[in-house]
């Protein structure tokens, strides 16, 4: 085979290394970070169920406290 071929080849396979290899980082890095954001939303749906709870929580103590006032008139 000719040098030049085989220079060639050996350039082809490294480039197409290389794609592979900046291919699989990109995705790990994507998958990583999904996951990060996955767990930020997760917290945030807490913070709102509990938020929603204290509300309900909230609105029943304030009907108490005029049920009480309404009693005491």
């Amino acid at each position: 085979m000719d040098n030049t071929i085989i220079v060639a080849l050996i350039g082809l396979a490294g480039s197409g290394l290389g794609a592979f290899g900046g291919v699989m980082a990109s995705a790990r890095l994507t998958q990583y970070r999904l996951k990060k954001l996955e767990e930020k939303v997760d917290k945030h749906n807490s913070v709102i169920e509990r938020t929603y709870r204290l509300e309900g929580r909230m609105t029943e103590a304030e009907h108490d406290i005029r049920d009480l006032k309404g009693e005491r008139s």
